[in-house]
Parts: C-alpha cells; structure tokens; sequence
C-alpha cells in the first residue's frame, strides 16, 4: 500500500512547558528573565512580591511594572506565540532601551514559579486585558493548538502597566527558605551593574529600580527592600577600568586602594587589530584574600545593611559570593558570565601555573559591557546560558585577559615592593649572601681585640673560620654549576616547539623516503638492473644530508642540555652568540626575523658556554614570540659587542617589536622569578637569564627605547 500528502508540523502541548521549564536555568533565572520583560517594557521599576498563605497552603509571586503594557492584539499576535521575533524585529523599546529579551521564550519562565499565571496588563490608553493560563493543561494536551486561553478585555481608569501574578500550592511554597530567597537576592543585585551607569552615557538618565518584598514564608526574615549591590563593590585593593573601541584601541586606567596618596595610572591598550567582537568597556576590581587584606577592606567601610562593620568570617564569604567578572549588555547581566563557580576567563588555571603573579576568579569582581549582537557579533544562547563558542566570543575572552593582564603586572610589582608577596629566591645572590663571611670576620676579629685576646690567638681563630669558609665556597660552587645545568635544560624546555618544528621536516623526509628506498633496493636485488641504482641514490644521498641536519641540531643545542659542566674558559662572544642564535633559524625564517651580532671577530670573553646560550636563548625567544604575536611588520634582532682592547664594555641586545613599558623597566620586576607578560608565560626566561649574567660577572640590564626592547649585558660593579 502506497499513499502520498502533506501535513503541518504540530507541536506537543507540553512543548510549551520545555520552552520555560527546561530552557530556563532555574527559578532565579525565570525571575531574572520577567524582570527583562518590564524593563523592555520602559518601566521605571518592578516590584517583586512573595507572598505566603497565612495557613501555609501556597504562595503566590506577583511581578508588577509600570511600563506601557500590552494591547488584546499584542497579548493574541505576539505574547502567546512562542519564539516571536517582535523584539528581535524591533530592538529598541518605545523610549529607547534595548531590548533584553531577544528569543521570544522568557515570559514562559513563569511556568517554574508556580501551577497558573493570571496577566494583568494595561496600555496608555485605558485597555486592559486578563488572561489565566494554567500548566498543567499544556501537560495533558495532546497538541499545543487544542488548548484554549480565555481573554477578556475592557475599557479601564488604571495607569498603565502589566502584573503577573504567580500562584503555587504547599510543595512549591517548601521550595523557597531562607537560602533561597538569599540567593534571589543575591541575583537581583549582580542583575545590574552597580557603576554601569558612571560610565555608559546611555544609561544615566535611565533609572531602573527593582524592589522585593517577602512575607510570611516560614523561618524566613520578612524583607521589604529596594535591590542595591554590596558596598564591597567600592572597597577594592586594585581597579582597571576603561573603553576599548572596535578598532582595538584604547585608553585604561589602573588605580590602587591598599595604600594611601596614590595616583591614577593612564595605559594606553593596542590589540593589534580590530577586536573582532564591537567596542568594550571595562571595570574589574581584584581583592586580596590573605588575612591582613580581609582586615583592611573591613577598615575601608564594609559594612552590613544594617550599617554594622561585618566580620572577617563574612567579609570572605561575600568575596565568594560576588566575585565574578560578569558580561553585561545595556546594563543587564548575562548570565552564568559572572557567577562565582563559572570561570569563563580559566583564571583559575592561569593562576595555578603561576600564582605570584596572576589572580584566581575568586579575587574578581567587574564586568565587561558589550554592545548589541549586530555590532559585537556576541550572540546569548536561546537556552539563556551564556554566549555562542563563536570568534567573536573567543575575542572577547582574549582580550579581557589582555586587560586583566595588564593589572596582574601592576598589582606584581606593587605587593613586590611593599613586602606583601612571597619572597622569590634569587639564586646566585641568596649563595652569595649565604658563604659571604668577610663580615664576620671583622665582626669576630674586633670582638676579639675588645675582649683582650692576643693577636696571634686571634689570627688562629680567623683562619679556622677562613678554612670553614673555603669548605663551604666549595659546596656553593657545587651548587651554583647544578643550578646553572637546571636552568640550561630549563631553557631547552621553553623552546622544545623550535626544535619540534625544526626536526619535522627531515623526520617526514625519513618516514616518506625510507619505504622508497626498500622498494628500490629490492628491485635491484631481483633485476641486478644497475639503472636502479639511480634512483636508490639520491634517496641514499638525501637520508645522509637530513641525518647530517640532525648532527647539527642536536650540537647547537648541546651547551643547553649538558648534565655537567665544563670548566670556565675564554669564548669568540660573537661566534658563541652566533651559534646561540642558531638554534632559532627556522623559526625566524617562518616568522620574517632577520637577526644579525656585530662586534670584532677576535674578542674572546672567558665565560661558560652554556650561560651565554642561556642569556640570548631566553632574549631571542621573547622577541619572536612578541614581534609575531603583535604582528610587528618590520622584524629585527640586532646584537652589538662593544669592547675596550681586552676589555667587554657591554652587549646590547634590540628588537624591532612592541617593547616593554616604562614602568616594567624602572621596577626591574621583569627579572623577577614567575613575572611573565605572556598570557601564559612561567617569568623564567628573563630570570635565567639574569641569574646565567651573575655567575659571569656580568649583570643584565633593560632600558627604555623609542622601538622596541632594549637590553644591555655589562660587567658587574663592585657596587652591584
């Protein structure tokens, strides 16, 4: 039997109940999304009323704003079709706002709240219409169509506006506690941005209030409240704030409230390019969580609604509630952005690999503003969590890391210097610290003379601590030569992609050819056809050049991966930073790097080989990792020795890339242990190469440049 037809597409009764039940998060989100429906509908204010029977029988929740309404063809054509496109169609309100609710699905949020919805609404005019929808015939309805909505409508004398008016039996009712009324607060207050309005010129004339009331609720604390954000807010240690305009440019502000007269810092912000997801503004706040911090942010005014000073205790645990760098467009939170368990930035692996300097999501508070999906391309999930995994969105994370970047180095050298981080050990001065006993012996020696002692009994005893002390230098030398070999396979390890890329090629080579040589071999032992021979032989010839391309990888890297070390001796510095170089030569042929070492050819340098591969290694890999991560178009390394007869006056080292700021030199915290400026960077490879600098009597310098970064490799001074 065959038949043929045409037939509609008709959605399940319940199709209504996925849309609000299981498209909305959960009963915070469903208030959170009724509240986007007054401020779409340029209400002033929502209130916001829990309401318990007196006999403990059922709640109802009542969701009142003073906004134009809705007329009975609104309500037929556009409230009850699910996934309308009318504000996606419209975008802005009547008055101006942006529209919050894009998707069409937000008002059937209403169905988690309770078993039926009464819509009350009434436009300018004097129209209102009524409605009551109860859930549960969706639930047994065959097909969305075979349920009927009654709607009645009539002329009236109220002001305009819509009321929704939620009702619930005793099951629901056992639902809301404390706990859970604390979190809807909770909510509500991060629902907008508490100093959106200081810096979008939109919003300032745009107030948008948002009042709750509870009562009745069993073993819970009545409240009558107009929503407003913590204080915390406003008690930060560090800030960043400022504008990033779609071309990628901008201007930031960096401001510090942990010690007093101190200035505002103006940064200047380039991402290289467009940002590929519209203009940003930005605001995020970083606390510090050790003990002596919690007290001080408790001393700078944290206090409760009750205008107490909060403990200790809860001033942590509003930290971890309200951390969080939220998203937010026209004002509005887009959740999960911004929650405390949701970590969309990662800062909490970042921080991990380097936790001196970079900040866990638990120290956070801010928010990025964005603009609308058309100009940003950053598009909400119909499901209401978060943004689409589009390019636009990996833009965005990128960059707010680049901001957050940029207060992580400030806040480093801040803590630095007043003592408040964990103090980084230096290894070639804490040795130098440690077996230095030149004064003690003064010390012991005078001690000596004071007490009497004669001066032979005296020179006995100083030549015992002298012996001690040649023991001891011993062991430090030991030490020293173990460190610097730790820090040699350290940098082999930080540049295992040149030698993973500079060793694929005769690898491939290999792998393609040596089939090819099997199968020419054997044609020849079967035909004795000595014509075979060439072909077999430029194979033979080719597997003999790449092995030989290996050889000599493998001993431009070999200062680097020694297990001990040679003995001090007299270098050609230029050849040795010539060979140094050498291990970057297919890199810097990918990457359009020309590099070049000047100097005299005969200048020798009694140093450890390793230790200047170490040094230039370190240098070389910033400039290229900086020149093409900020698509630098002119790309130069250049090496100069400068010497006085036998004497090294110094070496500079420049690059053509986006060189360091100001600051970051004059701080010298570029040299400290796990600062880095990479996104993703350890801070070893300046410190190695700083601590290699020491153990030659030699110490590495940066200094500013009008183009690029500017290092300087001298003698040590006896001052140093």
């Amino acid at each position: 039997m065959s038949s043929s037809g045409t037939y509609k597409i008709r959605p399940a009764g319940r199709h209504i109940l996925t849309i609000g039940r299981d498209l909305i998060q959960d009963c915070y989100a469903a208030v959170v999304e009724l509240v986007k429906n007054a401020y779409d509908a340029d209400s002033p204010d929502v209130n916001i009323e829990f309401r318990a029977q007196p006999d403990r029988s059922g709640y109802s929740i009542v969701i009142t704003d003073h906004g134009h309404g809705m007329s009975r063809d609104t309500v037929i054509h556009k409230w009850m079709v699910p996934s309308t496109q009318d504000k996606l169609d419209r975008q802005q309100s009547p008055s101006g706002r942006i529209m919050q609710g894009r998707k069409g699905v937000g008002r059937y949020a209403a169905s988690i709240l309770g078993t039926d919805l009464l819509l009350e609404t009434v436009t300018p005019e004097g129209e209102k219409t009524t409605l009551l929808v109860e859930w549960n015939t969706f639930e047994v309805a065959t097909y969305l169509d075979d349920v009927e909505i009654l709607i009645e409508t009539a002329e009236v004398s109220e002001p305009s506006g819509t009321r929704l008016t939620m009702t619930g039996g005793g099951e629901l009712l056992g639902e809301w506690n404390q706990k859970q009324f604390d979190k809807l607060r909770f909510e509500l207050k991060k629902l907008i941005s508490p100093v959106s309005a200081a810096i979008n010129d939109e919003l300032k004339d745009d107030e948008f209030r948002i009042s709750l009331e509870v009562d009745g609720f069993p073993d819970v604390q009545d409240v009558t409240e107009t929503i407003q954000p913590y204080p915390i807010f406003d008690l930060f240690d560090y800030r960043i704030t400022g504008r990033i305009s779609a071309d990628g440019k901008g201007a930031l502000t960096y401001s510090l409230q942990k010690a007093r007269n101190t200035t505002e810092e103006k940064i200047r912000f380039d991402a290289g390019g467009p940002t590929g997801c519209g203009e940003l503004v930005f605001d995020i706040r970083v606390y510090d969580r050790e003990k002596e911090a919690i007290e001080s942010l408790i001393d700078r005014g944290l206090k409760d609604e009750s205008g107490n000073y909060v403990g200790k205790l809860q001033a942590r645990q509003l930290l971890n509630e309200y951390n969080g760098i939220g998203v937010y467009r026209n004002g509005f939170r887009i959740r999960p952005l911004g929650d405390a368990d949701f970590d969309w930035l990662k800062l909490n692996e970042q921080r991990v690999q380097n936790p001196s300097l970079r900040i866990g999501s638990n120290q956070a508070i801010g928010y990025v503003q964005i603009q609308s999906d058309e100009l940003s391309g950053l598009v909400e999930k119909s499901a209401r969590d978060g943004l689409r995994e589009n390019t636009a969105f990996t833009r965005l994370k990128e960059i707010t890391k680049a901001v957050i970047a940029k207060l992580e180095e400030r806040r480093f050298d801040y803590r630095k210097k007043a003592g408040l981080s964990r103090p980084v050990l230096k290894v070639e001065r804490e040795l130098e610290r440690l077996f230095s006993f030149d004064a003690l012996k003064k010390d012991i020696r005078s001690k000596l003379t004071r007490g009497g002692v004669d001066r032979k009994t005296a020179d006995e005893i100083i030549e015992i601590i002298s012996r001690d002390a040649e023991d001891k230098n011993k062991v430090a030398d030991e030490i020293r030569q173990t460190v610097a070999i730790y820090q040699g396979q350290a940098t082999l390890g930080k540049i295992i992609n040149v030698i993973l890329h500079e060793g694929r090629r005769p690898l491939n080579y290999f792998r393609n050819q040596i089939p090819n040589l099997r199968y020419w071999y054997d044609s020849f032992l079967k035909t004795g056809d000595a014509g075979k021979l060439e072909t077999f032989m430029p194979i033979a010839e080719g597997v003999g050049q790449n092995a030989e391309f290996f050889v000599k990888l493998f001993s431009r890297l070999d200062p680097l991966a020694a297990g001990k070390r040679t003995a001090r001796k007299p270098l050609d510095l230029k050849k040795t930073i010539r060979n140094s170089l050498s291990v970057f030569d297919e890199e810097m042929k990918t990457h359009h790097v020309v590099a070049k070492v000047e100097g005299p050819d005969d200048f020798r340098f009694s140093s450890w080989q390793q230790d200047i591969y170490a040094i230039f290694t370190n240098l070389v890999d910033n400039s290229i990792y900086w020149m093409n991560e900020k698509k630098v178009p002119r790309r130069e390394i250049t090496i100069e020795v400068v010497t006085d007869g036998d004497s090294l006056l110094h070496v500079d080292y420049r690059d053509t890339g986006p060189g360091i700021e100001p600051d970051l030199i004059a701080s010298e915290v570029i040299f400290e242990p796990q600062f880095s400026t990479k996104p993703s960077g350890t801070g070893l490879g300046l410190a190695i190469a700083g601590e290699a600098a020491t153990r030659n009597g030699l110490e590495l310098k940066a200094f500013e440049s009008e183009q690029g970064a500017w290092f300087r490799l001298q003698p040590k001074t006896e001052s140093e």
